[in-house]
């Protein structure tokens, strides 16, 4: 034999003799083989695929501890490390992976908007795209199932529930002044602008461990992470100016918004049926700073200050020169936040919040001067240990300092206040057992200084996935809340108020159509009840209210139906009674009806590059107290119907102009009553409807972006 011959065959002994041989058999969780399993070993060019047994083998000239995986599609990947040479004969179990757009989503009493949702219900762009919203994020939400009609206010009543009982936060933290104030009969708006937030969750009900104080629902606000781009916003509006503004360098960016208010050029070309001694007035600014850390940590800052004030005289049938009422109010909210994932399934988030506002109020000759300043701080730990199981748990305190001073003509003072700090911990766990089924299980614990009392709230969630395209969901959970500024500035003998919620979910969703519906049941105890017409220093209170709300609700989305035609049909049925207050006795509140329908519809007209939108309301009339009549709250309203339209208008690409109209038919409706104090000589109460203070109200502007893109425009915030 030749030299070179020997020595060949010498090398290719030694190598055959070196190498490792790696063998098994790959199967789903039932035992049935799985073809096409890439098995190789991490780091190396070593690896092979299961045949149609599921068999594989492969040799590696690799040595000493070494990481195996074998990966599927649909599956959960398998990582063993070990010796190599312990990789033979292996029986690898596979396990669909519960993380794939077709398995199972805990969602029973939420609504999701946000584009990356699996299911999502409204989208951001419906938030300032519905007719009868106005841009606000509130007005928007109103037209989802769970809310009840409430045009003279403005803020989300929840099943049932009183709009304190819906708190919202932003980026994990608490805002504790989200609404601007009014007075009675002119509707709220939030005080936070939409075209920062990138989306959002509403919850009616059932919601997580890691939120408290918040007996009905829940409305989560994300601010955008990273803007992709610089740009700059116009706006130009019949009832005000405003302009934004986002900039990035580097690892950093910074956007702002601001915007001025002044219905005085309005109220003169379409007057209402107040006298305005000086016209609603508003001006804003909000910012965002982000900030990228090298070890993919990301840090927000956000911040928004308002400055509000009117002046008005409204009819009143107890006032024979109509009632005065005049309101200045600023408003301060820090939120800081900052996430980040620290590594072997870790990651940790938290962040703190700080809330001042102050409101100067002048009623008649008396006047008020109310300033609350709060803090939210937050840390939450969350670990994945596999795409089954993940486990998040964290700390929170919350501190409120409210002071009032009430000065009544000609010379009485008083002063009151309050401290309500309150510390919690809360703890949860997202497990999944199979792609069809799957749990959220948590408690939360809160202890309040005010209170002195300690409260354990469960919550547990489960969700199953009865087809392809459709699941069943079904929640509890305890829910405690603190009863409200107004009673506890007087009362110092007060506990928490708390409900339990019941919630049965179905859901269908298939291309660009959703489908749901849902029932509820929540007894409510230990609500807060007095012995006046209205709270004062001397009130007696107690916690020994009670009540209940049920209901069955339903909606459906299609935007698949209609070319360029998206619409959505929301309905809920609810049944509810509550003794609280001073009520004499168990009735239904009167600020909830018992049938709610919305039907929103958005066309886009390609000719003529225009959007048109139309949203109609129905509410069932809603209880009032007729003194002329035996009995409480004894007679309702006739009910509660709207009408409105918008249309944007392409002009450029970068040039929009936007009109609305709200309630296009001018339908008065009608809220409820005011009665006379006294009766006539013939011994009757006379009355007065309450309703809204102009018919209809109009609005147009023009909205001009400018940056590099030249195919951005301002449509998503219309």
């Amino acid at each position: 034999m030749k030299p070179k011959l020997i020595l060949l065959t010498l090398l290719y002994t030694v190598l055959t003799f070196s190498q490792t041989t790696v063998s098994g058999k790959v199967t789903d969780a039932k035992g049935q083989p799985l073809e096409g399993v890439n098995i190789y070993l991490d780091g190396t060019y070593d690896g092979t695929s299961s045949n149609a047994n599921g068999e594989f083998n492969f040799s590696t000239s690799e040595k000493g501890s070494q990481t195996l995986i074998a990966s599927f599609i649909s599956f959960e990947s398998f990582i063993k490390t070990d010796d190599v040479t312990k990789f033979k004969n292996l029986t690898i179990k596979l396990h669909e992976d519960v993380n794939t757009l077709d398995a199972v989503v805990i969602n029973a009493g939420s609504f999701d908007a946000g584009e990356k949702a699996r299911a999502v219900a409204l989208k951001p762009l419906d938030i300032v795209t519905t007719a009868s919203a106005l841009g606000d994020v509130a007005g928007a939400l109103q037209t989802l199932p769970g809310t009840s009609a409430n045009e003279e206010d403005g803020r989300l009543f929840v099943r049932g529930g009183d709009a304190e009982e819906t708190q919202i936060f932003i980026d994990g933290i608490r805002v504790f002044s989200p609404f601007l104030p009014t007075t009675n009969n002119l509707p709220t708006r939030g005080r936070f602008s939409p075209f920062l937030f990138k989306g959002m969750t509403f919850s009616i009900g059932g919601y997580s461990a890691e939120y408290g104080q918040a007996l009905s629902g829940v409305l989560a606000l994300n601010t955008v992470d990273e803007p992709t781009e610089e740009k700059t916003e116009l706006q130009f509006m019949t009832v005000g100016l405003g302009a934004g503004n986002t900039q990035i360098w580097g690892k950093n960016s910074f956007s702002i918004n601001t915007s001025y208010v002044n219905l005085a050029p309005y109220l003169w070309a379409f007057p209402d049926k107040n006298e305005w001694l000086s016209p609603y007035e508003t001006a804003s600014g909000e910012m965002v700073y982000r900030y990228r850390t090298n070890n993919d940590g990301l840090l927000k800052l956000y911040g928004a200050y308002s400055y509000s004030n009117f002046d008005l005289i409204q009819d009143d049938i107890n006032f024979d020169d109509g009632f005065r009422f005049a309101l200045k109010n600023t408003n301060l909210y820090f939120n800081g936040s900052y996430k980040q994932r620290i590594g072997n399934g870790w990651s940790v988030s938290g962040g703190l919040g700080y809330t001042h506002d102050n409101s100067k109020t002048n009623i008649e000759q008396d006047n008020v001067n109310g300033t609350e300043n709060s803090a939210h701080f937050k840390v939450k730990l969350k670990k994945r240990f596999s795409s089954r199981l993940k486990l998040s748990f964290g700390g929170e305190y919350f501190l409120t300092d409210f002071n009032e001073t009430f000065n009544q003509f000609p010379s009485n003072s008083f002063s009151y206040g309050f401290n309500n700090n309150i510390a919690a911990a809360f703890t949860e766990a997202d497990i999944f057992f199979s792609k069809k089924l799957g749990a959220k299980a948590g408690v939360r614990l809160e202890k309040s200084e005010f209170t002195d009392e300690l409260t354990v709230s469960p919550r547990i969630s489960l969700a199953y996935k009865s087809g392809k395209n459709s699941q069943f969901s079904f929640a509890y959970g305890q829910f405690y809340q603190n009863p409200k500024n107004e009673y506890l500035k007087f009362a110092d003998n007060l506990t928490s108020e708390n409900t339990s919620h019941y919630i049965l979910n179905y859901q269908y969703v298939n291309n660009k159509q959703i489908f749901r519906t849902e029932a509820f049941y929540k007894p409510y105890n230990n609500l807060v009840k007095y012995n006046d017409q209205f709270p004062t220093p001397s009130t007696n209170f107690s916690n020994t209210g009670k009540g209940f709300a049920k209901g069955i609700e339903g909606f459906w989305r299609d935007g698949k139906t209609f070319k360029n035609l998206e619409y959505w049909v929301s309905y809920s049925f609810l049944d509810t009674e509550r003794d609280y207050k001073n009520y004499p006795t168990k009735a239904r509140p009167n600020f909830a009806s018992k049938h709610n329908l919305s039907v929103v519809g958005k066309y886009w007209m390609d000719s003529w590059k225009t959007q048109l939108g139309l949203s109609y309301s129905f509410a069932s009339g809603r209880t009032y107290t007729n003194p002329n009549l035996s009995g409480f709250l004894n007679q309702e309203t006739k009910n509660y119907n709207t009408v409105s339209f918008n249309a944007a208008y392409l002009i450029s690409q970068q040039k929009i102009l936007y009109f609305s109209i709200n309630n296009v038919l001018g339908t008065e409706n009608v809220f409820g009553y005011n009665y006379k104090n006294t009766p006539n000589t013939n011994g009757f109460y006379e009355r007065q409807a309450i309703t809204p203070n102009a018919n209809r109200f109009f609005f147009i502007g023009f909205f001009w972006t400018i940056s590099d893109n030249k195919n951005d425009n301002q449509l998503d915030n219309l």
